[in-house]
């Protein structure tokens, strides 16, 4: 690639079954704000995240999500930065919903999203005092 060629993400895109439950947890637990989506044939979600966003899919999804491994550092993963990672695992807790601690010895977990989708949450340290 050539040197003066710049890359950034702008957006990731999960695919979800039910944008609703999608919704709940990465908006009732994560704590992601929706923002403006185009009129698309299908439903879904945006959610900001700092300058980038996450596009959810209510699509049929070509990868059932069978047979993945229960710690999801071994599957393809979504990584998000968070300011509070104990309040995080507080949240999961409180919702029964599993997650394992990284296996890196970095402060991160993973989890799972309603559709099996692999989260990893890592601890932000630029933002602890």
């Amino acid at each position: 690639m050539s040197d003066s060629i710049q890359l950034q993400i702008h957006h990731v895109s999960i695919i979800v079954s039910d944008t609703s439950k999608a919704l709940a947890f990465y908006s009732g637990i994560l704590g992601l704000k929706t923002c403006e989506r185009p009129n698309l044939p299908f439903p879904g979600a945006w959610l900001q995240l700092g300058e980038h966003q996450i596009h959810l899919l209510e699509v049929p999804n070509p990868d059932r999500n069978k047979n993945r491994p229960e710690h999801g550092g071994l599957d393809r993963h979504t990584v998000l930065l968070v300011n509070d990672l104990d309040a995080v695992q507080q949240q999961l807790e409180q919702q029964d919903i599993f997650y394992t601690l990284s296996k890196s010895g970095r402060r991160a977990l993973f989890c799972r999203d309603p559709d099996g989708n692999a989260v990893e949450l890592i601890q932000d340290l630029s933002v602890i005092n």
